[in-house]
């Protein structure tokens, strides 16, 4: 491949990823903003959108695809297969919410049914099933308590930490894997 032909390239990858940062941006606070004003903050001309795009469905779908992709990277980031299951699940927890905080529009598409993302997200389910169990067995969750129903208090969790926009990303996830691991209450009154 010869340079002009990476450069072209490297350039074409660029617009499309500040075509897909505009259209978050715009449509987290419009999400009936057309192409027009998309590309308006992209600072590109709306042909250069719909050259890219065939459509605003393509546009979103393509949204998607990149924000999942996000968000695999986020949980490989955190080595949940291999770092120790306490830090893993902090990291996990923290490049989650910044992925989710930054691509909050995307990320609350229904499911794509582009065989990439059910991929990716069966991967990530899988993975985040492997940091339970490992959890579990390391003592970091009670020994009586189920990790299949710890992830999905943890899931719940994250679902209603991010609409903490102006959060902190990391104090967030300090907070919520505390949460998890602590709970809110005291004890007093259980025996």
């Amino acid at each position: 491949m010869s340079e002009t032909t990476r450069a072209l390239r490297s350039d074409a990858e660029r617009t499309v990823r500040t075509i897909l940062e505009a259209a978050e941006r715009v449509l987290s606070k419009n999400p009936a903003a057309s192409m027009e004003q998309i590309a308006e903050a992209a600072g590109v001309a709306r042909t250069t959108v719909h050259r890219r795009f065939a459509s605003r469905e393509a546009l979103v779908d393509a949204m998607s695809a990149w924000a999942t992709r996000q968000f695999a990277e986020a949980i490989d980031a955190a080595r949940a297969d291999t770092a120790p299951p306490l830090v893993a699940l902090y990291q996990a927890t923290a490049n989650v919410l910044r992925v989710k905080s930054d691509w909050g529009f995307a990320m609350s598409r229904a499911p794509s049914d582009d065989p990439e993302v059910i991929r990716v997200h069966a991967d990530v389910e899988a993975r985040c099933e492997r940091l339970f169990r490992r959890a579990h067995e390391a003592g970091v969750l009670r020994g009586d308590v189920d990790p299949a129903w710890a992830r999905r208090v943890y899931y719940a969790l994250i679902h209603d930490a991010i609409q903490e926009r102006d959060a902190d990303p990391d104090a967030l996830a300090a907070r919520l894997v505390d949460t998890l691991l602590r709970g809110v209450g005291t004890g007093q009154g259980l025996t």
